[in-house]
C-alpha cells in the first residue's frame, strides 16, 4: 500500500536506454527560465511558526524545515497559470532513513540514505486553506517513512528504475554544513547550488541569519509566484 502511494505521483521522464521497451522515466527537456533567489530571515521564519501554530497546525510539527517547505509549495503551486482549484499538487522532499530502518543503518555507514516523502493537497485548500493545515501535511508526509514504507519505495524505485515526481520538489542543503567548513583562510562567505535548469526543484541553502530559496521558472510564473511569496508572509 506504501509503494502504490509512493506510484500515486507521476514517474520523471528521460534516460532509459532506446532497447528497454518502457519509456524513459527522466525528463530532459530544456526551458527558457529565470533563476532568483527567495530569502527568509530567521524572524520571518519565526512569524511562519507563530502563524502556523496559531491556526490550529500541531506545535511539533511547525519545524523550520516543514513552515518554509509550506510556505514555497504554496508558492510555487499557485504560481501557474490558469489551474483548476480542484487540481492537485504534490510535493516532495528527502528525508534520511538512516534512523527509521529496523535494524537502524550502523553509525559506520556513509552512503547516502535519503527517500522522497511526499504532501498532496488541491489548489484551492493551498490557496484557501491556513498555513497549520498545509504544515501539517508536510509533517505527516515525514513521519508516514516508517521501515516498511521506506523499503515499499526502494522496492518500487527498483521497479521504476527513477524517483515520484511531483510538480513542486525541495532539495534541501539548509543542513548539510557546507558554511561551517573551516578552510586555512576561514569560512566560506557564501554556499550555494548554481543554478537549477528545472522549473519544479527548489533549493534551500544557509543564507546569514536564514534561508535561501532558489527558484527557477518561466518569466510570467516568476512574477505570480513573487507576489505569492509575500502575499503569503
Amino acid at each position: 500500500a506504501a509503494a502504490a502511494a509512493a506510484a500515486a505521483t507521476t514517474p520523471v521522464d528521460g534516460g532509459a536506454a532506446a532497447a528497454d521497451p518502457r519509456p524513459s522515466i527522466i525528463e530532459a527537456a530544456t526551458e527558457d527560465l529565470e533563476f532568483k533567489v527567495f530569502r527568509l530571515s530567521s524572524d520571518q521564519i519565526s512569524a511562519l511558526k507563530d502563524r502556523a501554530t496559531a491556526e490550529g497546525g500541531p506545535a511539533r510539527a511547525a519545524t523550520s524545515f516543514n513552515v518554509v517547505t509550506a510556505h514555497l509549495w504554496r508558492c510555487k503551486a499557485l504560481a501557474g497559470e490558469g489551474g483548476h482549484p480542484d487540481k492537485v499538487s504534490t510535493v516532495l522532499y528527502a528525508v534520511d532513513v538512516r534512523g527509521r530502518l529496523r535494524p537502524p543503518l550502523p553509525r559506520s555507514y556513509a552512503g547516502n540514505a535519503v527517500l522522497s516523502a511526499y504532501g498532496a493537497l488541491t489548489h484551492r485548500e493551498l490557496e484557501e486553506g491556513p498555513l497549520g493545515r498545509l504544515v501539517g501535511v508536510v509533517r505527516e508526509g515525514s513521519e508516514r517513512m516508517d521501515d516498511e514504507y521506506a523499503r515499499s519505495v526502494v522496492d518500487w524505485g527498483q521497479l521504476h528504475k527513477g524517483f515520484p515526481h511531483g510538480d513542486v520538489f525541495i532539495s534541501s542543503w539548509w543542513r548539510l554544513g557546507f558554511d561551517e567548513v573551516e578552510f586555512p583562510w576561514g569560512r566560506a562567505l557564501h554556499c550555494s547550488p548554481l543554478a537549477q535548469p528545472r522549473r519544479d526543484i527548489i533549493v534551500l541553502f544557509p543564507t546569514a541569519g536564514g534561508v535561501g530559496a532558489m527558484v527557477s521558472l518561466p518569466a510570467h510564473d516568476m512574477k505570480r509566484f513573487e507576489r505569492r511569496f509575500h502575499e503569503f508572509m
